[in-house]
């Protein structure tokens, strides 16, 4: 039996919406991998949010048993709450909107289907050692991609 995958993810956007970054760390054992990347144009904190498990999830080289953190409250109630009565319903609201990031919301469905993931929710900026890292990682992919797209 294998440790479980445990991966703390966050996104930040400045403004929001406007340019934003991602980012996640996953750990197994004595492994760490750190990633993170970034949208030059406009998005959405709530994409980056989104963003960073999806990439996270995307990183595993096999099925796994995942233990994910996030700090948005909107992640978490997504995937565990709302995501099955929005595909049952055809990606509609119980408004009967469409819902919002259908598209990022079906890759982490598909993801999550492919692995174990235990979902649990962190308060930022509180001090958890890999909550304040992946923040300072999704600054770090906002940073860059803001530089990437002021380039000429």
């Amino acid at each position: 039996m294998t440790d479980p995958v445990v991966v703390h993810t966050d996104g930040a956007c400045i403004p929001n919406p406007g340019p934003g970054g991602w980012g996640a760390v996953l750990r197994q054992g004595p492994h760490t991998l750190e990633l993170c990347g970034g949208d030059p144009g406009t998005t959405t904190n709530n994409r980056m949010e989104l963003t960073a498990p999806i990439r996270a999830l995307e990183a595993l080289k096999r099925t796994s048993e995942v233990h994910l953190y996030t700090d948005s409250t909107y992640v978490r109630n997504g995937i565990m709450k709302w995501v099955a009565g929005w595909a049952r319903n055809g990606w509609m609201t119980s408004a009967k909107q469409p819902v919002k990031n259908v598209d990022l919301w079906q890759q982490l469905a598909a993801l999550c289907d492919q692995h174990q993931v235990q979902w649990f929710w962190v308060k930022g900026h509180a001090g958890d050692e890999f909550n304040e890292r992946a923040d300072r990682l999704a600054a770090r992919g906002l940073e860059e991609a803001v530089a990437a797209g002021s380039v000429t």
